[in-house]
């Protein structure tokens, strides 16, 4: 062997020794995944078989005895028999006989569990112990539901003038709702023209769920029911349990003007069916809140979960932000709604504790999700009617829902009009008691929304008009004080003056029979009507799709200049266009602002002045995504307000009021209780001015 072969094996065996370094974990690996893959292959071989554990058997026997349909044969022996879905066994003792139905075969149950490959192939021996044992499983968790896991899915409608219903078979609940009377104003496609009828919810986005109280509770969504339509407006949702038992879920729909659906827990014979000893009916909600709308800000403001305590107060969860709870007390209504529209289903007998969850959606179409989780007690497996629920799917119509807060239980009132955000509850007072009275009676005659708003409008002005004349007279008097005012001023000027400023003022005010709060007081008490239109407006649907001049909508921003992006700080409130009526509001705001100015004396501070204009911008920055009906109500408020104004200047003359306070002047004058407390103050002042200066002077 020549010194180049030698080198030669030299360098094999150490790139053989290295290689064989370098990988053994690899070939452990690779050996171990073609030793599972080969066992995967061989379970899978068409030679292979399968075959029910020990285990496994005992519990199909189990079941079927538990769950079968039982004859007593003439010696007295118990049998069992279950058939379902291509399996037909049947329980005698511990023994199972019966067959399965493979690929249209019928095959004996008995050669599927000792493999007689002869009898069929291993593929269809695999298939058979398959099946049987996904039915013990199945059989184990719903039991003598375990039938209704499977099988078509129909939907049978129910309609009225009012509002379609879907229901379907596959959780034998409502899986669309469609109110007839309203358009959707929101499309996904700006470019369509045509509108569609406003979905509330429509398949998997809304999910009610009952949980049959069983040993281990079932869930109806998960259930195929057999649908029986009772007549043209009951339909119910029925599990034929038994040959003489049955479960089910009652939906009736009146016919007429009926948003109202009525939802029954119907059974026959399930008290020696079930031998269950749970009494809690469970009951989950979920609903993906669905945009309507054009403007997303103020429906994901308005839209979000609202609960009513049994002989209590409304709550909700937060409409801005995720938020949940969990209340350990009894429920009498649980709601969702947005803006315009609400679901909400009422009990009978109270729910007796429900967790609750909002979260925000950031998608396109859907604003919340929301969802809601309740138990009913005492459930009695022997009554005909164990449970039952009044569903209403409809508008926030206030004079509708107060309507059904006196109907749908006489004994509570549910106050379902807590579901229109009206403000606070003085402002809630002035709208329930006068505002929405008036604009339901001036409906009635007059389809025009925007004429009934100037109505509306003229009338709260007439109902203030006292209080603008005050204010205007006060201002009058002050106008024409106002130079005596500023003599005072002029001849005791310094802070160390303040006081003697103040006693010369006041004694002015009581001489001319005058009172500074006069003119403030009368604009105060108008405050809490502007508020209560402030909440009433972006809350009244009987405005939605409504027209008025340029305005298609007056419950949205009436836009008549719009663009894409977005300005840093003010989008969010601003939105990306500019409303006419808004545009007009903040005009006439600020011509009112130099008007009203005229008319009061001069405050001497310069910065009250642009501050007074600035306002009306601000106005302008924050209503410009509010609804057009509210910038038109407030435009023509102070429309009429420039008009009263210029009427009380003809009317009020400064003549006629320098007249009124000489004659004041003369007459003697009793000093009010609040005058007096206001002098005592002042002379307490002056001592203590006059101690501190001693002091100084001593020092």
């Amino acid at each position: 062997m020549d010194k180049n072969t030698l080198n030669g094996l030299l360098l094999m065996a150490a790139v053989f020794i290295l290689f064989m370094w370098l990988t053994p974990k690899g070939t452990d690996k690779t050996n171990e995944a073609d030793n599972k893959a080969n066992a995967e292959q061989q379970q899978t071989a068409p030679g292979t078989t399968d075959a029910l554990t020990p285990a496994e058997n005992e519990w199909l026997v189990a079941n079927i005895s538990d769950n079968g349909s039982v004859k007593i044969l003439p010696d007295s022996t118990r049998v069992a028999s279950l058939s379902q879905a291509g399996i037909d066994l049947s329980v005698k003792g511990d023994s199972v006989f019966g067959t399965v139905s493979v690929n249209g075969r019928q095959i004996d149950w008995a050669d599927i569990a000792k493999a007689d490959l002869s009898k069929m192939s291993a593929s269809e021996q695999r298939q058979a112990v398959e099946m049987v044992r996904n039915l013990s499983n199945n059989m184990g968790r719903y039991g003598k539901f375990a039938k209704f896991t499977t099988g078509e899915n129909k939907t049978l409608r129910l309609e009225n003038d009012v509002i379609a219903l879907d229901l379907s078979s596959k959780s034998g609940s409502i899986t669309k709702a469609e109110l007839k009377k309203y358009d959707t104003e929101y499309s996904a496609d700006e470019t369509k023209k045509v509108k569609n009828k406003v979905v509330i919810f429509e398949g998997d986005h809304n999910k009610f769920n009952f949980r049959i109280p069983l040993p281990q509770p079932v869930e109806t969504a998960d259930l195929y029911f057999n649908p029986v339509k009772v007549n043209d407006s009951t339909v119910l949702m029925k599990l034929d349990v038994t040959e003489n038992a049955w479960w089910g879920l009652e939906y009736t729909l009146p016919q007429g003007d009926n948003y109202v659906i009525k939802v029954k827990v119907r059974q026959e014979n399930m008290a020696n069916t079930v031998m269950s000893n749970n009494r809690n009916l469970g009951f989950e909600w979920t609903q993906d809140v669905r945009r309507q709308e054009k403007g997303r800000m103020f429906e994901e403001r308005n839209s979000g979960l609202y609960y009513k305590f049994a002989g209590g107060d409304v709550e909700h969860l937060s409409e801005s932000k995720n938020d949940s709870e969990d209340r350990q007390a009894k429920i009498k209504w649980i709601g969702f709604k947005n803006q315009f529209f609400s679901s909400v289903m009422v009990s009978d007998r109270n729910f007796n504790s429900a967790d609750f969850k909002s979260d925000v959606i950031k998608g396109a179409d859907y604003l919340k999700h929301l969802t809601a989780d309740a138990t009913v007690n005492d459930y009695d497996w022997t009554a005909a009617n164990p449970a039952s629920f009044s569903l209403y799917i409809g508008p926030n119509l206030y004079p509708l829902l107060s309507h059904l807060d006196k109907n749908i239980d006489p004994d509570e009132n549910l106050h379902l009009t807590r579901l229109i955000p009206l403000g606070w509850s003085l402002f809630r007072w002035i709208n329930t008691i006068i505002v929405i009275p008036v604009f339901t009676f001036l409906g009635k005659f007059i389809s025009n929304y925007g004429i009934i708003i100037l109505l509306l409008t003229i009338f709260i002005k007439l109902i203030l008009f006292p209080l603008t004349y005050k204010s205007y007279k006060s201002q009058a008097v002050m106008r024409v004080l106002s130079p005596q005012i500023k003599a005072i001023n002029d001849k005791y000027p310094g802070t160390e003056n303040a006081m003697i400023r103040q006693q010369k003022t006041m004694a002015l005010y009581s001489q001319a029979g005058a009172n500074p709060m006069s003119g403030c007081l009368p604009l105060l008490l108008q405050m809490p009507i502007l508020f209560a239109m402030f909440a009433f407006f972006p809350s009244c649907i009987e405005l939605r799709g409504q027209s008025f001049l340029w305005a298609h909508d007056l419950s949205a921003p009436d836009a008549i200049i719009s663009w894409s992006g977005n300005i840093p700080f003010i989008t969010e409130y601003f939105g990306n266009h500019i409303s006419l009526f808004c545009l007009l509001m903040t005009v006439t705001n600020i011509a009112y602002t130099y008007i009203n100015m005229q008319n009061q004396a001069s405050s001497g501070m310069p910065g009250m002045k642009w501050m007074m204009y600035l306002m009306p911008i601000m106005f302008l920055v924050f209503f410009n995504n509010y609804a057009a009906g509210l910038s038109y109500y407030y435009f023509l408020s102070l429309l009429i307000t420039i008009m009263q104004t210029y009427a009380f200047r003809f009317v009020i003359k400064e003549e006629t009021v320098k007249k009124k306070m000489a004659e004041n002047a003369k007459k003697p004058k009793k000093k009010s209780g609040f005058m007096a407390r206001l002098e005592e103050m002042q002379r307490q002042q002056q001592a203590m001015l006059r101690e501190q200066q001693k002091k100084q002077g001593k020092r």
